[in-house]
């Protein structure tokens, strides 16, 4: 109790001695009283009670209570500042929250027009391709024509020079010696000439 009473101060222990004569003389004066007189305060306790009780209200309003009140608005302040920061922070989370969804949003559109893109390149790719690939295969199909063709002309060519000097020789034979071999060959292309008409086949 010493302890607490140096810790306290001069202020505190005027405050405690004050509270303690308060609250010992009501004890003593019911302890004497019985009955109806309980009710009523004698004048020579009610006086000195009135006198601690201002004595001990004038204590606490001057020292004990503007401190009390000052705890209590820090206390208050403390507890406004800590729901101010938690709703700037809950508005921040928010605000965060639908940055992010936009940010997400955004890749997602990005990604759907990187893949539209893709597959757009990628059509005009294979229609290029396929097209190159046909103009090629046609380039190839003529050519083959062209040579085959030209090989026709060839082989025809050097089977009529066959056919002309096999003609002539059939017919030197089948003649004798009365044409030239100059007439013969004459005679030979017109006969094979008139055999590869259209209206002789």
């Amino acid at each position: 109790m010493n302890r607490k009473m140096k810790g306290m101060g001069v202020r505190g222990r005027v405050a405690a001695s004050a509270a303690a004569a308060v609250l010992l003389a009501p004890t003593t004066a019911l302890a004497e009283i019985s009955g109806a007189d309980i009710l009523l305060p004698k004048p020579a306790e009610f006086v000195p009670a009135l006198l601690a009780f201002l004595v001990i209200w004038i204590v606490l309003a001057k020292f004990a209570w503007p401190s009390i009140l000052g705890m209590m608005e820090e206390r208050q302040q403390k507890i406004q500042d800590d729901l101010e920061a938690a709703e700037e922070s809950r508005a921040q989370a928010a605000e965060e929250a639908k940055n992010y969804t936009a940010q997400i949003t955004e890749a997602h559109r990005e990604a759907e027009a990187i893949i539209s893109k893709a597959r757009k390149d990628a059509t005009e790719e294979r229609t290029q391709i396929l097209a190159k690939a046909q103009r090629e295969a046609a380039d190839i199909i003529s050519k083959a024509h062209g040579a085959v063709g030209s090989e026709r002309k060839k082989a025809m060519i050097e089977l009529s020079g066959q056919v002309v000097d096999l003609s002539v020789e059939i017919a030197g034979k089948i003649i004798g010696n009365d044409l030239s071999e100059a007439e013969q060959r004459k005679l030979a292309e017109k006969y094979l000439a008139e055999v590869s008409a259209p209206h002789g086949r």
